[in-house]
C-alpha cells in the first residue's frame, strides 16, 4: 500500500500536495455530475423535491408571520430564488454527464467497430481455408479410383506374364 509521501502517478514530476489538496483532473469533476445527473434522473429526488416545495409553501402560508422565513406576502421569493439556482446548476452537469456519456458511448462504438472487423477477417480466412480444403480433397485419389487404377496395373501385369510364360513353354 502506498504511503502519503509517495509520489503519485496522476500528479506532475515534483508536484508536492499542500493542503490535503490532490490533482485528480476533470474525471473527478465528471463522476460527481454522472452521480448528480444519477440522483436527478430518480423518482425518489422528484417525492422528496415534492415533499419539501409542499412543506415550505405549508409552512410559510401557514406558520405565523412572525416565524415565517420565506413569506407568502413576497411571493416565496427565497424558494423561487433556490430553484432557480439547482436548475441553474443542474442543467451544466446533466449536460457534462450526457457528454461523457456520449465519449464512453463513442469508444464502445469504436471497439464493436474494429470487433467486427476482427471478426469479418477471421470469417473470410476460415472461408478461404474450406474452400482450398474442398479443393485439395476433389484432387485427393477416392477409393473407387484407387481400385480401378490397381485393377488397370494388375491386368497390365496379367498381360505382360502371358506372353512371356506362353514363350517358356514354346522352347
Amino acid at each position: 500500500m502506498a504511503r502519503r509521501n509517495d509520489p503519485r502517478l496522476d500528479a506532475p514530476k515534483g508536484f508536492r500536495s499542500t493542503f490535503g489538496f490532490r490533482p485528480s483532473g476533470r474525471d473527478r469533476m465528471g463522476r460527481f455530475s454522472e452521480s448528480f445527473a444519477r440522483a436527478m434522473g430518480t423518482s425518489w429526488f422528484l417525492i422528496g423535491m415534492t415533499i419539501i416545495v409542499v412543506v415550505w409553501l405549508t409552512y410559510n402560508s401557514m406558520a405565523p408571520e412572525e416565524w415565517q422565513f420565506d413569506p407568502r406576502v413576497q411571493n416565496f421569493t427565497l424558494l423561487t430564488l433556490i430553484l432557480s439556482l439547482q436548475a441553474s446548476y443542474a442543467a451544466p452537469l446533466i449536460l457534462l454527464a450526457q457528454n461523457r456519456q456520449d465519449d464512453r458511448d463513442r469508444v464502445q462504438i469504436e471497439q464493436d467497430r474494429q470487433r467486427a472487423e476482427r471478426n469479418l477477417a477471421d470469417t473470410e480466412y476460415l472461408a478461404r481455408e474450406v474452400v482450398a480444403l474442398r479443393l485439395a480433397v476433389r484432387e485427393m485419389a477416392t477409393k473407387d479410383f484407387i481400385r480401378a487404377e490397381l485393377r488397370a496395373l494388375l491386368e497390365e501385369l496379367d498381360k505382360s506374364e502371358e506372353p512371356e510364360t506362353s514363350g517358356e513353354d514354346a522352347t
